[in-house]
């Protein structure tokens, strides 16, 4: 039996780094993870290259919602083209119409646009009205992989709906488990949906004491998140997750 692979969810560069040295196979690279990830800069992926391992980055523009404007789209367009110019092996989309079914010409623009770069449809797959029908259209546009917890909150929760697109996919397309998963349940999920990779998180909460003279001060929503801590990837948690799974 092959190993699972492991992709971690990185927020910097720096994440990356620690992904590899933990022994992750793959990373994606975003921004603004609390956002559910945003496209990284360029610096960030001519940086994070140099760790090694594969990158794959992420191109959504804004948070809320996978329908783009014209121009949004047009963006989206020229991040491909320079984040796979720039070092990473692959790009992370997803675009959908208003209904929630998939955007089968912009995701084919976006493909042809990463050349011979991995292309990766991600959970956006997780909103669409009839998987069965997005993974057909995914598979047809030739895309890589496709990033799922099988429209559930968590991929174990979706265990089942994962095995049927295991089953359907084959090997036109790749399907990568992620929502949830953890080292104390990481095997059960491959064992349960047949899946060969998982995608996961493993941050820490770090602490930068710079912005703590003025605790009124913040600079994002009304939420008001704690300015003066960061994540940041956990080594031992990766190597968690690869223990978990007999790496």
């Amino acid at each position: 039996m092959k190993p699972i692979k492991v992709e971690i969810c990185c927020g910097s560069a720096d994440d990356v780094f620690e992904a590899r040295a933990a022994g992750a196979d793959r990373v994606e690279l975003n921004a603004a993870m609390f956002l559910g990830g945003l496209t990284p800069t360029l610096g960030e992926v001519l940086v994070a290259r140099e760790a090694g391992i594969p990158i794959m980055a992420m191109v959504r523009p804004r948070e809320g919602g996978f329908c783009y404007t014209a121009r949004e789209f047009a963006g989206m367009v020229k991040d491909v083209e320079a984040l796979v110019n720039a070092g990473a092996a692959g790009v992370v989309f997803g675009v959908l119409h208003p209904d929630g079914t998939v955007d089968a010409e912009r995701c084919r623009i976006l493909k042809e646009a990463a050349g011979g770069a991995e292309t990766v449809f991600h959970r956006a797959m997780d909103v669409t009205p009839d998987w069965r029908e997005a993974l057909d259209t995914l598979m047809e546009l030739g895309i890589t992989r496709v990033l799922t917890s099988g429209q559930a909150p968590s991929a174990l929760l979706g265990a089942e709906t994962l095995r049927e697109m295991v089953e359907r996919a084959g090997d036109r397309i790749q399907i990568l488990a992620g929502g949830g998963i953890r080292p104390n349940n990481a095997a059960r999920v491959a064992a349960l949906t047949g899946c060969t990779q998982i995608h996961g998180s493993a941050g820490r909460k770090c602490a930068d004491p710079s912005c703590r003279n003025n605790p009124d001060i913040h600079f994002g929503s009304p939420l008001y998140l704690p300015e003066d801590q960061f994540s940041m990837t956990d080594p031992e948690r990766v190597r968690g997750l690869l223990a978990a799974l007999g790496r």
